[in-house]
């Protein structure tokens, strides 16, 4: 069983910080890319960053200079450093990453469960 869970949502004012965390967590034999997305309501879920695992790193338009992607390998860890929020960051956040459980020999795609940020102007 393979469980993705993210922490560190909350509310903050506009121009503050958060850093979500997600760990991936069960019989995993490998994990390879891991993401960030956001969902806000009335809108498609989104890409924010994508971090390979060679730490290539891929961000949205939207947030390139102000949110870091990073990864602890040996924590099975993904984080997201978001600094000088806006209103409009205000979502869901959901992490995901492509992995191999033990066992299975295939690489899927899991989802954690979302995490809520609400940045207040």
């Amino acid at each position: 069983q393979v469980q993705l869970v993210e922490s560190g949502g909350g509310l903050v004012q506009a121009g503050g910080s958060l850093r979500l965390s997600c760990a991936a967590s069960g019989s995993i034999f490998s994990i390879n890319a891991m993401g960030w997305y956001r969902q806000a309501p009335g809108k498609q879920r989104e890409l924010v960053a994508h971090i390979t695992s060679g730490d290539t790193t891929t961000y949205a338009g939207s947030v390139k200079g102000r949110f870091t992607i990073s990864r602890d390998n040996a924590k099975n860890t993904v984080y997201l450093r978001m600094n000088s929020l806006k209103p409009e960051d205000t979502a869901v956040y959901y992490c995901n990453a492509d992995l191999v459980p033990l066992r299975r020999g295939a690489e899927y795609h899991y989802w954690g469960q979302g995490t809520q940020v609400t940045v207040s102007s």
